[in-house]
């Protein structure tokens, strides 16, 4: 969701440039660090951009550089006029004279004599500048098109290491299966001929606990959270959200291999499989 836009155009003799930095977020959040939008069209801007541009918090700055001289400010005639007369009139009762470019003088220096003019944008000119802001964010969008072809290729190499790491792991399923039983069985003839032990019992019993250790539904749902992990990066437009979802679900499977395997090669294969989950679950965040 990272991204950055650029777009500038020429209205009324000033130029204006426009630029939206967008960063992670859950939401879209747009900022407007900037005095140029009317504040009657803040909400509508506001609305087009989430629409455009989906997530993250996004800032929008413009700023402008006058290109040709247009006059910003004129002179109050009337109150010029007033003061002159007035200041005349006092230094003729003081019988002072005074000469009429030394009151100009001060007068000049006088602000309320001075009348800036704000100028508002009239309607062709807000679409103009209007066209330009969405001009940026095709930018934005274009930027993170770029960053999102990389970050697709990183969160498919952690992928597919989890599903090689799956596949190991269903290689030494069965052999870990023979070693639960083994020991079992040797623990019960460790307790010595003492002890009178029921041979059907103690299969139903056997049978039930390595039930309880099967890890072959976890597998195969793993195995199914990433296939729709891959899809959903690659076909669908926004997806964001949904790959966190899936990751979520995607950790909850390693998480009970983990609890259940009770093999130390396994173990170490879960390890590795959160270490992937983790850098998947980073980078998702960046997703739009």
């Amino acid at each position: 969701m990272t991204g950055y836009g650029k777009a500038e155009t020429s209205i009324a003799g000033k130029k204006y440039t426009v630029e939206i930095r967008s960063v992670n977020g859950k939401t879209a959040d747009v900022g407007f660090k900037t005095s140029q939008i009317p504040r009657e069209h803040e909400h509508a801007l506001r609305k087009r951009l989430i629409d455009k541009l989906q997530r993250g918090n996004i800032d929008l700055f413009i700023s402008t550089q006058q290109e040709q001289e247009v006059p910003e400010c004129t002179f109050n005639a009337h109150l010029i006029k007033k003061y002159f007369s007035d200041l005349q009139a006092i230094f003729q009762e003081l019988e002072q004279e005074v000469r009429a470019l030394d009151l100009t003088a001060a007068l000049l220096r006088m602000p309320e004599i001075r009348e800036v003019q704000k100028r508002e944008l009239d309607p062709e000119e807000w679409d103009k500048l209007v066209d330009t802001i969405f001009k940026a964010a095709d930018n934005v969008d274009e930027f993170r098109l770029k960053e999102g072809e990389q970050l697709g290729k990183d969160l498919l190499s952690h992928l597919n290491m989890i599903e090689l790491y799956t596949k190991k792991i269903e290689e030494l399923d069965p052999g870990r299966i023979a070693v639960v039983r083994k020991r079992l069985e040797d623990k019960i003839a460790d307790m010595g001929n003492d002890v009178t032990v029921d041979q059907n019992r103690l299969e139903q019993e056997l049978i039930y606990y390595l039930e309880k250790a099967d890890i072959n539904e976890e597998r195969v749902r793993l195995k199914q959270h990433c296939a729709y992990f891959r899809h959903t990066l690659e076909d669908e437009k926004y997806a964001g959200r949904k790959l966190n979802f899936i990751s979520q679900e995607m950790g909850r499977e390693i998480n009970t291999l983990g609890s259940k395997a009770f093999h130390a090669q396994i173990q170490q294969l879960v390890v590795k499989m959160k270490d992937e989950l983790e850098k998947i679950k980073e980078q998702v965040l960046n997703v739009l």
